[in-house]
């Protein structure tokens, strides 16, 4: 530990400041006390006289003993970082307590200089691919690193599900999928319907209206039935995900959370893939039902019972097509909620910051389903599903 020779004590009595050059062009800068609103005007001035005294090239603060350190505290050591680094100098923090480490490393002195003058640059063909192909590697190195924290957040809330905040995941589960069911009722019947007034066309120069039935059937099941219900999701509840998250953003409150030492992928994340995983397999059953029936109202129309519809259904699906497409919606509900979750924690700052988070979301999600809808068929097909 250096010697510090020189020691001023600020207006607060309950902190005081000590310098000493504990080599050539190095100052050391030891604070003992409180660094609050009090007494950081006072140190920050003792240290600006002593800069301008010595003219260091690299500050080593010994912040070990700071008892406490508010936002006045964090904007001195930044302001002193800052201005080392804007005289070719450096900054050494050592022994600062980790949360007013945290706090202090959500600022960057970059996003606070002036920005310089753009002038507007005409980039060629390559240059242009290249920097799409740069952003598409961060966008893989981002979705990699949020599936990794999102899997061991959901594999510690497996092992203690005391941990998960189960009112939340609740109130998410009823938001996002209870008050869905009145557009899942709507769009899976006119599926069922349209699916169904399609198919006997054909079937009935066949002679063959009756495996309409199987028709509705497997395809609510095995796949509209997923489809649809995720495609919904993505649409109603992916994007509300997106722009709360996103609004906690911009509001600094997830920030907030970060300050107090709380992890927002564990409290925020959880409870909303937690709830989305459990209610889409429901919602996805509700539409698969919703969808026969509908389908059965045009065999009625043809002169066809009821009776004779579900009998055809039944010797047709088996639980093999129904845990398939069950299956399947849990995935999709994962990647809906995971998206939705990843769009708003990368919102960044601006008015319309919300709204481009919100689109990014929905268009993100329905491909995502998409593709691996058709992964899934492959699968299937192998499998002989």
């Amino acid at each position: 530990m250096p010697n510090y020779g020189s020691s001023h004590m600020p207006e607060s009595s309950s902190s005081s400041i000590h310098t000493s050059m504990i080599a050539p062009g190095v100052l050391g800068v030891k604070i003992i006390g409180r660094l609050d609103s009090l007494s950081t005007g006072s140190i920050w001035r003792e240290t600006n006289l002593e800069l301008d005294r010595t003219s260091p090239k690299q500050v080593i603060v010994d912040a070990s003993e700071i008892e406490y350190c508010d936002g006045s505290g964090i904007g001195y050591l930044f302001e002193l970082r800052r201005r080392l680094e804007k005289g070719g100098g450096e900054l050494s923090i050592r022994g600062l307590h980790k949360e007013f480490q945290q706090l202090l490393d959500l600022f960057k002195p970059s996003e606070f200089e002036e920005p310089p003058e753009i002038k507007p640059e005409s980039f060629g063909f390559f240059e242009k691919i290249g920097q799409s192909t740069g952003k598409i590697c961060e966008e893989a190195r981002a979705l990699v690193e949020f599936v990794g924290e999102t899997g061991t957040a959901l594999l510690k809330a497996l092992l203690n599900p005391k941990q998960v905040r189960w009112k939340d995941a609740l109130l998410v589960a009823e938001t996002a999928g209870v008050n869905a069911l009145p557009v899942i009722t709507l769009i899976g019947f006119l599926m069922g319907l349209i699916m169904a007034f399609q198919a006997a066309i054909p079937m009935r120069q066949f002679g063959a209206v009756i495996y309409v039935a199987n028709l509705v059937g497997l395809s609510m099941v095995r796949e509209l039935g997923p489809l649809m219900t995720a495609i919904v999701l993505a649409g109603r509840s992916g994007s509300a995900f997106a722009a709360e998250l996103g609004t906690m953003k911009v509001n600094e409150e997830i920030d907030a959370l970060v300050t107090m030492g709380l992890d927002p992928v564990k409290f925020l994340v959880v409870t909303r893939l937690l709830a989305a995983v459990i209610m889409t397999p429901l919602l996805t059953l509700f539409a698969d039902l919703i969808g026969v029936l509908g389908g059965s109202i045009v065999l009625i129309s043809l002169g066809y019972s009821l009776a004779t519809y579900f009998r055809q259904i039944f010797s047709t699906v088996t639980y093999v097509d129904l845990l398939g497409g069950l299956f399947k919606s849990i995935v999709f509900g994962l990647l809906v909620a995971g998206i939705g979750c990843l769009r708003g924690l990368q919102t960044e700052i601006g008015a319309s910051a919300v709204g481009e988070s919100t689109t990014r979301a929905v268009v993100g999600g329905i491909v995502l389903i998409v593709a691996v809808d058709g992964i899934f068929s492959v699968v299937y097909y192998y499998l002989g599903i």
